[in-house]
């Protein structure tokens, strides 16, 4: 029990350590060395073999994970109908990413058999657990150009067909962290260019005497429409305002307080 509190007083320390000097992209979890990164060949585009093993495991999960999640963390799905406005329209998705779970709250807002997941290349492990998170609607980027144009046509051909493509723009995993963080361009680049709104996903929660996550609620926000007035860098900058704005008026209404941050350490900080 000592060891565990150490750990969990090690990752707070780092989590305000990183956010004093506002590195809020820093993925302080290492990732290892058992992963490989998607080149020209890799599969995006399932045979039809995979969509079945996919089907499988969507239907596993769809069984299973409300009931981990209820019984882990307490959670409950809030503003449904956010998404059902969306009828049969594709959408990015972004969520604040803080737990080695938070695909499962994803795939309880957004719908097992709707929503596809993109990663980071290091999280495109091999073995079982790569293999088995590929047939489970994980795609990861990568630095292969030839593999990122086969991500690219795969991507816009699902939100085409209606689904869900969530991206954690936050790009780090900060782990029951509970404020929301500066979002990276990327998932409202990709909304623009495929023409698609942003639906905002913020994950709240208490925490109890070991720290531990209990009381999750996974709010689904109203969805963002790019602005097509706007030339392209100003669309995607509004989508981005909008979507954070979103997550800081959830943050503070579920917590009852303003979002403040530690203050700035930096050497050139302005707060």
């Amino acid at each position: 029990m000592e060891k565990k509190r150490t750990n969990l007083e090690l990752r707070d320390a780092i989590q305000a350590t990183l956010e004093g000097y506002r590195r809020f992209d820093y993925d302080y979890i290492a990732f290892g060395h058992n992963w490989f990164m998607p080149d020209g060949e890799f599969r995006y585009r399932q045979s039809f073999g995979g969509r079945l093993l996919s089907g499988i495991f969507r239907t596993v999960l769809k069984v299973l994970a409300p009931l981990l999640l209820k019984v882990a963390y307490g959670y409950r799905v809030v503003g449904k109908e956010n998404r059902r406005a969306l009828k049969k329209q594709g959408a990015i998705v972004v969520c604040n990413h803080i737990s080695y779970l938070d695909t499962l709250f994803v795939r309880a807002a957004a719908g097992h058999y709707r929503s596809f997941h993109t990663m980071a290349p290091w999280n495109n492990k091999t073995g079982v657990g790569g293999w088995f998170m590929r047939h489970a609607g994980m795609w990861a980027f990568s630095a292969n150009l030839a593999a990122t144009k086969n991500l690219m046509r795969e991507m816009e051909r699902r939100l085409k067909q209606g689904k869900f493509v969530n991206f954690y723009a936050e790009q780090a995993m900060w782990v029951n962290y509970p404020k929301p963080r500066p979002m990276k361009d990327g998932a409202f680049y990709y909304a623009v260019k495929m023409d698609v709104p942003v639906l905002p996903v913020f994950c709240t929660f208490r925490k109890n005497r070991r720290g531990h996550m209990k009381k999750l609620r996974i709010h689904i926000l109203p969805a963002v429409y790019a602005d097509k007035s706007l030339p392209r860098a100003a669309r995607i900058a509004k989508m981005k305002a909008e979507a954070e704005a979103a997550w800081k008026a959830c943050y503070e209404e579920a917590y009852g307080k303003p979002l403040e941050y530690l203050p700035d350490r930096r050497k050139n900080g302005k707060e």
